[in-house]
C-alpha cells in the first residue's frame, strides 16, 4: 500500500484519487473550493480545504511523508507551477504534475516535477488511433516509438498457433496476451495456443509494426 496526496479535484484529480483509493492505497485530497471538498468528504476520510500555493498549508499536510504528490491543477498553470516548486522544496519524494502544453511541461520539470502527464493529449492520441484503425480497440503509446495495442487477430493467423505464425520473427512484435470472446484474458499465451477469429490480441512493438498487422 502506498500513500498519495492529490492537489486539485478537477475531473482528472478526482478520477485519479478514486482509482487509487479503490486499489487500497492511502489517499489525501486537497482543494481550495469548499463545496468540492464537502462533496467528496463522504468518500475520502482525508479531505482538506486549502490553498496549496500557501507554503504553510503544504507544510501542514506533510508533503514529505507521501510516496508521491500529484499536482492536478491543469487549468491554473501559475498555481500548478508554484505548488510543484513548493512541494519539492518541502521534501516531496516524487512529484507528478499535470500539463496541457509542451511549454508547460518544460517549466514544470525545471521547477521540480519528477514527471509530467498530459491526460487530455494522451486520451486524444488513443482515440485518434482507434478511430483511424477500425481493428484497434485500445492503444497505449510507449517511449521511443513503441506502443501496445489491443487489436483483432489478423485473418491469416486464424486457425494457426502462435508458434506456426512465427509472429516475432515475421512481424517484429510480441504477443503479450489474448482475450477470448467471453472476455477471459490469458496473460501468458502458450506458443501452441490456436488463434480464433473472435479473439483480441495485445501486441507490443514498434508503433508502425503493431498498427499494420491488420492492414
Amino acid at each position: 500500500m502506498k500513500s498519495f496526496l492529490i492537489v486539485g479535484m478537477g475531473r482528472f484529480g478526482r478520477k485519479l484519487a478514486e482509482d487509487l483509493l479503490d486499489r487500497g492505497d492511502e489517499v489525501m485530497i486537497v482543494d481550495r473550493d469548499e463545496d468540492t471538498i464537502n462533496e467528496l468528504s463522504a468518500h475520502f476520510s482525508n479531505a482538506f480545504i486549502g490553498d496549496c500555493t500557501n507554503e504553510d498549508v503544504l507544510r501542514s499536510l506533510g508533503v514529505n511523508n507521501f510516496d508521491a504528490v500529484v499536482v492536478a491543477m491543469g487549468a491554473d498553470f501559475q498555481s500548478s507551477l508554484e505548488i510543484t516548486a513548493l512541494v519539492k522544496d518541502l521534501g516531496g519524494r516524487y512529484v507528478v504534475s499535470k500539463a496541457n502544453k509542451d511549454i508547460q511541461a518544460k517549466f514544470l520539470l525545471r521547477n521540480g516535477a519528477d514527471e509530467v502527464v498530459y491526460p487530455d493529449r494522451d486520451m486524444a492520441a488513443r482515440l485518434s488511433v482507434r478511430l483511424h484503425a477500425k481493428h484497434i480497440f485500445d492503444y497505449v503509446e510507449l517511449s521511443n516509438g513503441y506502443a501496445i495495442v489491443e487489436t483483432a487477430v489478423p485473418k491469416a493467423w486464424v486457425g494457426k498457433s502462435l508458434r506456426e505464425n512465427d509472429v516475432r520473427r515475421r512481424h517484429g512484435v510480441n504477443i503479450l496476451a489474448i482475450r477470448s470472446s467471453d472476455g477471459k484474458l490469458d496473460p501468458m499465451p502458450d506458443p501452441d495456443d490456436v488463434f480464433r477469429a473472435d479473439d483480441h490480441i495485445f501486441v507490443m512493438g514498434e508503433e508502425s509494426a503493431v498498427l499494420k498487422l491488420n492492414k
